[in-house]
């Protein structure tokens, strides 16, 4: 059935024909719903509540807009609500979640548990780098956040990301470029793969200890990232980044639950929430 009929279908209420619409587009969204709550729970919830409200809502779709972005800003202003009450992370809140697992036997063992028998346990750095820059962007200002990553992950239009902040084109500009920078300047004196002085090591020393027989250089190497930092241009840097990052769903990945476990040591590690907040989380043999 075309795409049009399906629509006038929905349009008519039938549920059916709207789950088909929905779901050409439910994979990313639900990735962008993680980069912005980075809780897989919570994305799930969400895109539950999503789903039912846009069709609701139906009624009110100005058809000369893409059905993608309405839904999207549907999904925007209820991870608003979600995020409301939490603040925005630190540039530290990394260091701070290796500091807890450094310091809690638990954890690793979590870590390993997961790595050695999870089908989406294993650790890769370019998977690594995607986890990073979900972590930093949360230091933005959600708008700026939400701005950046529709714009340079999603591939969403300027005129889009405006109607779905209900900004004005170029007040979106605006959010990005400083978005850009912001985020440019943390990586340049964090990352320690674009800045031989960059304080963080953390992809690198995590493939240390997962995949101990690998080459560690070559593996270095096979990222663009570290090739381009040769020329250290802070612009390229980071669009080789977000080209990374935007080849990468969080969600859906050969490491999705070894660091969907690094993301809950990392929101414990600054009190977001409980690591073991869940039953079935602690290793076998802990107590509850």
């Amino acid at each position: 059935m075309e795409k049009k009929q399906l629509l006038e279908n929905a349009l008519a209420g039938d549920i059916n024909a709207f789950q088909t619409l929905f779901a050409e587009f439910q994979n990313p969204l639900k990735s962008y719903l993680y980069r912005l709550v980075t809780d897989r729970n919570d994305v799930d919830d969400l895109t539950h509540d999503i789903f039912i409200k846009a069709f609701s809502k139906l009624s009110t779709f100005n058809q000369h807009a893409e059905l993608k972005t309405w839904v999207f800003k549907i999904a925007t202003n209820l991870a608003y609500d979600h995020l409301r009450k939490a603040r925005r992370w630190q540039t530290d809140a990394q260091d701070r979640a290796a500091d807890l697992a450094i310091g809690s036997e638990e954890i690793r063992r979590v870590f390993w548990m997961v790595h050695d028998t999870s089908p989406y346990g294993t650790y890769e750095m370019k998977e690594h780098i995607d986890y990073c820059f979900t972590c930093i962007s949360k230091t933005l200002p959600i708008e700026n956040q939400v701005a950046l990553i529709l714009k340079d992950i999603y591939d969403f239009q300027i005129r889009e990301i405006a109607e779905i902040l209900e900004k004005t084109e170029a007040i979106i500009k605006h959010l990005l470029n400083d978005a850009r920078k912001i985020m440019t300047d943390i990586f340049e004196h964090r990352c320690a793969l674009i800045n031989k002085n960059g304080v963080c090591h953390q992809c690198s020393h995590i493939n240390e200890i997962f995949n101990p027989k690998q080459d560690q250089q070559e593996e270095l190497m096979k990222l663009d990232l570290v090739k381009g930092s040769k020329k250290y241009n802070r612009e390229a840097l980071f669009e080789l980044r977000t080209m990374l990052v935007k080849a990468i769903d969080p969600l859906h990945a050969a490491g999705t639950d070894f660091h969907e476990s690094i993301m809950r040591c990392l929101r414990s590690a600054i009190g977001e929430k409980e690591f073991f907040d869940r039953p079935g989380d602690r290793p076998p043999g802990q107590s509850q």
